[in-house]
């Protein structure tokens, strides 16, 4: 092979002998740069036996060329091919015998049961066949779509419609194909929305009337979002296919139009038609869809009419039709309040969510959930400070609770009659004294929504007056401009935040185009005193040195360089002071951009017309000061410049989500963030972490890779020098000691006190994971940092050193109450329950330095753990902050034996195996374990272990691997035994007999995980899903199984396990 051969470019090509003997020489000469990469075992399956494929292929091609009558060829590619499957059989015993293929009409084309006929069945065949995958154009040439798909249908088993939109001219060209199909016993799965109002009702309607025939409709596509098109056909023989692209099923899309639709085959694109069935499976669990049956005909016609423009009138059929349900992010919302309640017993809780993405619903839950619980009459006072939140959120809580007539309203014109369910202004409960004529205690539960108003006067008699059972605070911007601390009516303690990733990909706010851009001005310099620089010398920098037209000239390139229009731009720069703002208004308005300085101390009335100006065009930008953080919503700002640096995330948060509110015409937010040369106090990480919307990804490979993760629809990226920047400061964060000593030091000399463990963490930012790496101890960085006095590096430190960071994921509320009373007053574990907390434990400081103590079992563990002073302290301290940090409710397993684990939680494998008694849990390496009683010391009942990894490769995405174990719904889910399990195996018969006789065969305890690795790379831990039951057993090498659970997956885990994506 010559080099001349290979162009430069990217690859994913086998390096063979030959290749990698011309790439070695060449880079010895310095003629290449060559990059490659050791893939793990599951992505060298793939790559290696396509390589073998192209290769076997290459050389039947060869014989088959040479013989142009083609009267010997068949059988030398048999002969071959025999000899290739012979070598394979005798070193793998996996294959078995009677793979050969002897005969040379040995392409099987169909096959049917014998019925009581006299004729045979021939099945019509597609005519582009069964095994290749192609493109279909409509285009002249092309086999027709409409045909194609009519003879799809005559010889499918099971068929799955997947279409944004139903005419009844598409439906009509099928439709006596679906008939027979049907009425033979053939099972119909059809989704479609009401989009635009193009479905029409009649088809929709006739297709639910077939038998064996499902339909499902989503009738909200401001968040569905469906645009996709796929006719999918499933045959038991294993040659399914699948016709995906651009067709909707209507005449024009499928006879005649200009439409691409792809064929894929089961056989030469199996794992593209595996992800097209678990995709479809996904979106027909999804709450998003509901049931359609001819009962619900008026509210698809409602719908459509709605869509259509021709109105839907208050009170009308789909008003209240269908129980409206909360979305993942918002019920995680609700388990977090529900474990702020019960486990930390806080009862005043706060919740931060940007405007817009529905935080009126999560209270309206919260109530209706609440009011279950209690069983009884359960009385709300709900308050807001303008009709028109409340007048919408009554509304809220009657779709929420099935009820048109829940509530009243008592502001303005309205005047309520009955006081158990109002709706309430904060100027009528003023007005009309309401403490003066209710009890104290009257109210259950009191909302109170833009809470960040209640630091005001007129709320002090409504929050210092009645003692209800809940005080739920709703808000967007719980840090004030004018400082007063809302935080604490809760105690110093804000109960749950939103995630904006979700509700940006729920289409509840628009999507961000954020960029970081290169600041020509170097901050590295600048004093930085609690936690942030000196106000006085930014300003200076920004409006007053020769730096500030520096950087504005920089600003106005980069606004140019990332905007299409400026005349089309409404935006809002955040700048650190009055002097920077007016600056910046000067500069942009002499330049040509009318723009406003606003500040806190601009009278309302001009902050009230500056706002009118910038949505209507008049003014472009406005650049304010400690305000557009905190109450006054302009929709229609379509970009933001972050002028400051700022180290509090929730103001980064607050600002952001100015910009984020839905207006027509704006498809997204602009983001232009400045980045300077910075302090390496200066947090960028958490802000990245943010804009992602979540902690399980390395930010510093998201950074060096372009960010493949960031939230659906939206965009980051970052110039080079800017990433450059961003890199530094992350890597400065990473290498530790003298990092940690300057902010343990800083710290130390705000408070004038040592900070605590919760101190420490809180108030410097820095994530517990990225300083528990197995290396370091706070008790040590104090010692390091003079703060109290050192001692010489014992074993015990070593250990529970080593031992943090599988402890990080700790979040069993009863295993840490254990280990906290036993660090007190130890306790000889006697009963099993005990004794499974102490071997858990154990298992986890399990090392050479625990032996070198003279530790070797559980109980001795556990007795000696109080005398580890100083370092024991550090260990209750961060037990308290795990325990703390609870944000759900775990459950019990509910097996037959004392079991310490909890569903929902956390574990390591190891902490796995020694809860269930099993002596040695090191030694197990498999993802699947049988334990019986005769192993353990904790198990009475036969229980299957099965640990599951979602992403079995070490790459970020996996398309080999990722559609082997999922969840289906959240009750439901798929997963695949070890490749070697077959029907007739000893475990293969154990997994028929639990299928049969579920619990009385014995238990299965189902742990799963995303990655091998987290985040921060170390080994990620297990959550434990619960026992499940074998609903459903087929295949064999591996066997696959439909697993059903005891308990539902929560939100946050359904989102996790999901293989699509999409719940």
């Amino acid at each position: 092979m010559e080099l001349t051969l290979l162009p430069d470019g990217i690859y994913e090509r086998v390096i063979s002998d030959e290749l990698g003997k011309v790439l070695d020489e060449a880079s010895k000469e310095e003629q290449i740069w060559k990059e490659t990469e050791t893939v793990d075992s599951q992505e060298g399956a793939r790559y290696l036996s396509d390589y073998a494929g192209r290769l076997i292929h290459c050389c039947l091609k060869e014989i088959a060329d040479q013989d142009e009558e083609g009267s010997t060829a068949l059988s030398k590619e048999l002969h071959l091919v025999n000899d290739l499957i012979r070598l394979l059989s005798k070193r793998m015993e996996t294959l078995g015998e009677g793979h050969t293929v002897s005969r040379e009409d040995f392409l099987l084309t169909q096959l049917k049961r014998r019925q009581n006929t006299l004729k045979e069945i021939i099945l019509e065949r597609p005519l582009s066949g069964l095994s290749h995958s192609t493109l279909f154009t409509n285009s002249k040439k092309d086999v027709s779509l409409v045909t194609e798909l009519q003879r799809e249908i005559q010889s499918a088993d099971r068929i799955d419609l997947l279409v944004s939109f139903i005419k009844y001219s598409g439906y009509i060209m099928i439709r006596p194909y679906l008939q027979e199909f049907t009425r033979h016993g053939g099972k119909l799965r059809v989704l479609t929305t009401t989009y635009m109002g193009a479905t029409d009702p009649k088809a929709v309607a006739e297709l639910g009337a077939l038998p064996n025939t499902e339909v499902r409709i989503s009738y909200n596509v401001k968040e569905t979002r469906l645009h996709a098109k796929a006719y999918i056909f499933y045959r038991s023989s294993g040659f399914s296919s699948a016709y995906v692209g651009s067709s909707n099923l209507s005449h024009a899309a499928i006879a005649d139009g200009l439409e691409w639709n792809m064929k894929i085959t089961q056989q030469d694109m199996p794992l593209v038609m595996e992800k097209i069935h678990t995709t479809f499976d996904t979106y027909w669990h999804s709450d998003e869809f509901q049931d359609f049956s001819e009962k619900d005909r008026p509210y698809l016609e409602d719908a459509i009419d709605a869509e259509r423009g021709r109105g839907k009138k208050e009170g009308s059929a789909l008003s209240y039709a269908f129980r409206i349900r909360p979305y993942p992010y918002q019920e995680q919302i609700l388990d977090a309040l529900q474990a702020e309640r019960q486990i930390h017993h806080r009862t005043r809780n706060l919740v931060v969510a940007a405007t817009g993405t529905g935080k009126t619903a999560i209270a309206a839950f919260d109530y209706a959930r609440f009011a279950k619980n209690r069983n009884k009459e359960t009385r709300l006072l709900f308050v807001a400070h303008r009709e028109e939140i409340l007048t919408q959120s009554l509304s809220a809580f009657r779709q929420v609770l099935q009820d048109p007539g829940f509530g009243e309203l008592s502001v303005g014109s309205f005047k309520a009659k009955r006081a158990d369910h109002l709706f309430i202004s904060i100027q009528t409960f003023q007005h009309q004294r309401l403490w003066e004529k209710l009890d104290s205690h009257y109210y259950d539960m009191i909302i109170v929504d833009e809470f960040h108003h209640a630091a005001a006067p007129s709320y002090q008699k409504l929050l210092s007056y009645f003692k209800p059972r809940i005080l739920l605070g709703l808000t967007a911007t719980p840090e004030r401009m004018d400082g007063k601390d809302i935080l604490s009516y809760f105690d110093g303690h804000m109960a749950a935040e939103i995630r904006l990733s979700e509700a940006i990909e729920r289409r509840l706010l628009v999507p961000f185009h954020y960029f970081g851009v290169e600041d020509p001005i170097d901050l590295s310099h600048v004093a930085w005193s609690k936690g942030q620089y000196e106000t006085d010398e930014l300003i200076h920098l920004y409006a007053r040195d020769h730096t500030a037209e520096i950087r504005a000239n920089a600003i106005l390139r980069a606004l140019t360089r990332y905007t299409s229009d400026l005349r089309d731009v409404k935006g809002i720069g955040f700048c650190v002071g009055i002097q920077h703002a007016e600056f910046m208004a000067r500069f942009f308005t002499k330049a040509g951009i009318p723009s406003l300085a606003l500040s806190g101390d601009t009278p309302d009335e001009v902050r009230r017309k500056a706002a009118a100006d910038l949505a209507s065009g008049r003014l472009t930008f406005l650049f304010v000061v400690d305000i557009f953080n905190e109450g006054v919503d302009i929709p229609a700002v379509n970009t933001v410049l972050f002028l400051r640096p700022t180290n509090s995330l929730t103001i980064f948060l607050q600002q952001l989500g100015r910009g984020l509110r839905l207006f027509e015409g704006k498809d997204c937010l602009t983001v232009l963030d400045f980045v300077a040369q910075a302090n390496r106090k200066y947090d960028f990480a958490s802000r990245l972490f943010a804009l992602m919307g979540t902690r399980n990804l390395s930010i510093r490979r998201e950074v060096q890779l372009g960010f493949p993760h960031a939230p659906k629809g939206c965009c980051i990226q970052l110039e080079k020098v800017a990433q450059q920047r961003i890199l530094e400061n992350i890597n400065s964060q990473l290498k530790g000691l003298s990092y940690y000593l300057e902010t343990i030091r800083e710290l130390y000399e705000i408070t004038g006190s040592v900070p605590t463990l919760a101190e420490f963490f809180k108030a410097s930012g820095i994530d517990p994971h990225l300083f528990y790496n197995g290396k370091r101890t706070y008790t040590r960085l104090l010692m390091k940092a003079g703060l109290i006095e050192e001692r010489e590096e014992s074993l015990e430190e070593k250990v529970l050193m080593r031992a943090y960071p599988a402890l990080l994921s700790l979040d069993s509320p009863h295993w840490i109450s254990y280990l906290k009373e036993n660090l007190k007053a130890p306790q000889r574990p006697t009963t099993i329950l005990d004794r499974e907390y102490a071997a858990m434990l154990y298992h986890t400081l399990l090392s050479k330095d625990l032996e070198a103590l003279g530790i070797i079992s559980p109980e001795a563990l556990i007795l000696s753990l109080s005398h580890w002073h100083p370092f024991i302290k550090e260990l209750e301290a961060f037990l308290t902050m795990q325990e703390n940090a609870l944000s759900f409710l775990p459950q019990s397993p509910g097996v037959l034996y004392p079991c310490a684990l909890e569903v929902y939680c956390h574990y390591t494998r190891n902490q796995i195996f020694a809860a269930l008694g099993y002596d040695h849990p090191s030694s197990i390496r498999e993802g699947v374990k049988f334990l019986t009683p005769e192993k353990s010391f904790a198990v009475t009942h036969p229980t299957d272990v099965f640990l599951v990894t979602l992403n079995k490769s070490d790459r970020d995405f996996s398309e080999t691997t990722r559609y082997e174990d999922y969840s289906i719904d959240r009750m439901t889910f798929h997963w695949q035994s070890q490749s070697t399990t077959t029907p007739h195996s000893k475990t293969g018969q154990r997994y028929e007999r639990l299928c049969r006789e579920k619990e009385k065969a014995g238990y299965i305890l189902l742990f799963v995980r995303e990655n091998k690795k987290d985040a921060y790379g170390g080994t990620q831990s297990y959550t434990f899903l619960g026992r499940v039951s074998i609903e459903r057993l087929q295949g064999s090498q591996p066997m696959t199984a439909i697993l059903k659970l005891a308990l539902p997956l929560s939100a946050g885990l359904l989102t996790e396990t999901d293989a699509s994506g999409v719940l």
